[in-house]
């Protein structure tokens, strides 16, 4: 008996061990359940609504920029895009060609340019944000938010300078998909805000002929009304912004990047070059104004003029070794006579000709609504001394007074100065997104006498006799002046020309350079005979490259 209870109290302890670890292990069971549904719920919940809801981004389109006629110049193409989740839950989109009715697809833009390298400097182009760039915010449109992984933004042109104004602002699509992934139901929508559209100044038909007019010449054309509205403006050499962001192009992209001819570097506002003879008017102007001379000034050219061991000669001295006899104003300006302005810069002295330049917009940029405007340089003594430490002499009075030594401009600088003359006397700011009235206009209070002997020079100089030969049997009159400033490449010169008209009511105002072409007359004179034939002999000039076509 006594083993029996020995067993039976053994046994009894074993039961309610087992019996302890069965309410144990109860316990557990019942605190995970409560941790997995009542504190981990929504985690869990969130986790398994992840593995069947996806956010696809919905990229807005950009705003369209407009020409002046509503013509196109920047554009969208609508693309349509199948959606596809790969394993590891990235998106894939790629073009939508058999669609099926599980497939997900969206409506997405791809950037265009009709005019192809045409428009490449004045509207820019767009590509990805690098990785400098995403995380940031543009503090011109805050409200837009930081920049994300793949958003494409502006380079260059209008595309970078409105870039605000022109990208939209993204929207989303929340889409249930089963386990492989295919679409079963659409759960919301965000639809994207497109960007604003934005209409600009520029000719079409006149920015599509450029390309053709610089074929196989290094410079810029800007082409404005009197009030610093841009009509047309172009680089060259260009490139198409059509092949930035599309793989099939990366080698043309990569190619273009390394290219030393810079193709994408817009010459017209931020190269800087000596302006040679077009800057003659200003020199006269100021002459004028600070009483160094009046309008019956005469000057006797003998060719040349030497001080001490240096000579400083006339073009047609120098070239037919022919003298110009006793000339004024109309004269020097109609014949560019360097001689005459030798004489009169001199009387001017350098900081009158600095004061008078500035005053023009010489060195101090166009405020163009353009990225990448560089400012040219206007020396004076006191910036010799400060910068090169060396002293001023008569010689660079001389040098600047003709357009040459350290003077260096813009094309579009220029652009300004022969529109102060044409507009009786306004220094405006270049612009080329339209806005009813342009408000960014100086008077410079030059005395109408002074601006209409000045006119008087350059229309003579368009005229028979004068150096604008291209143009002595041009209708409607025109007002002109030729450059062919000197550099310091092998004997090279810049071709300058620089001209408006009509002369007596003018509609647009043109500047040309072509760099190291040669004399401003013969190749650079051509190209705006062209356009001026374009702009008021529209008909005429298309059959005349019709027949030079048909020749080809």
């Amino acid at each position: 008996m006594k083993t029996l209870a020995v067993s039976t109290g053994n046994e009894s302890r074993f039961s309610w061990f087992l019996k302890g670890l069965l309410i144990l292990s109860f316990l557990f069971l019942v605190a995970r359940l409560f941790e997995l549904q009542i504190i981990k719920g929504n985690y869990y919940k969130n986790l398994s609504e992840g593995n069947r809801i996806r956010k696809v981004k919905i990229v807005a389109p950009r705003g369209k920029i407009y020409a002046r006629g509503g013509e196109i110049l920047v554009g969208n193409k609508k693309i349509e895009k199948k959606i596809e989740f790969e394993d590891n839950g990235e998106i894939k989109k790629t073009e939508a060609k058999d669609i099926n009715e599980t497939d997900l697809v969206i409506t997405e833009y791809e950037r265009f340019y009709p005019l192809n390298e045409a428009f490449l400097h004045a509207g820019g182009y767009i590509s990805e944000a690098n990785e400098n760039e995403v995380g940031k915010i543009n503090p011109k449109c805050s409200e837009k938010g930081a920049i994300k992984l793949g958003s494409l933004i502006g380079r260059g042109g209008l595309e970078q300078y409105y870039e605000c104004d022109l990208s939209g602002i993204d929207g989303e699509e929340l889409i249930e998909v089963d386990t492989l992934g295919r679409k079963v139901r659409v759960l919301g929508l965000k639809e994207p805000v497109p960007g604003k559209d934005i209409r600009t100044s520029i000719d079409y038909d006149l920015q599509k002929e450029l390309p053709n007019l610089m074929t196989d010449k290094k410079g810029a054309v800007i082409v404005s009304d009197p009030y610093g509205n841009v009509i047309s403006l172009y680089s060259n050499p260009s490139f198409n912004p059509n092949y930035f962001g599309k793989k099939q192009y990366s080698n043309e992209v990569n190619n273009v990047l390394k290219d030393d001819s810079l193709r994408l570097f817009n010459r017209a506002i931020g190269g800087i070059y000596h302006p040679g003879s077009v800057f003659k008017p200003i020199v006269a102007i100021a002459a004028l104004s600070e009483g160094k001379i009046d309008k019956d000034y005469k000057y006797l050219d003998e060719g040349v003029i030497r001080v001490n061991d240096y000579s400083y000669s006339n073009w047609y001295f120098t070239q037919y070794g022919k003298t110009e006899g006793e000339i004024g104003i109309v004269r020097a300006l109609a014949r560019s006579t360097d001689t005459f302005f030798y004489t009169v810069g001199a009387l001017l002295g350098p900081d009158y000709i600095a004061y008078w330049s500035q005053k023009f917009g010489l060195g101090k940029g166009t405020n163009i609504d353009l990225p990448g405007e560089v400012k040219g340089l206007v020396p004076t003594p006191s910036w010799k001394y400060e910068v090169k430490k060396e002293q001023w002499f008569l010689g660079n009075t001389y040098h600047i007074s003709i357009g040459q030594g350290d003077l260096a401009v813009t094309p579009a600088e220029i652009n300004i100065e022969t529109s102060v003359i044409a507009n009786n006397g306004k220094k405006c700011d270049l612009t080329i997104a339209s806005k009813e009235t342009n408000k960014n206009c100086e008077d410079l209070k030059i005395k109408s006498d002074y601006l209409s002997q000045v006119k008087e020079g350059m229309v003579e100089a368009c005229s028979a006799g004068g150096t604008g030969y291209t143009f002595f049997d041009f209708e409607p009159k025109v007002a002109c002046k030729t450059g062919t400033a000197e550099t310091n490449v092998d004997g090279k010169t810049h071709a300058w020309f620089t001209v408006f008209g009509p002369s007596d009511y003018p509609e647009i105002v043109a500047t040309i350079l072509v760099e190291g072409g040669g004399e401003g007359s013969s190749i650079a004179g051509p190209i705006a005979r062209n356009i001026f034939d374009f702009w008021f002999h529209r008909k005429e000039f298309e059959e005349k490259k019709e027949k030079i076509n048909l020749l080809e």
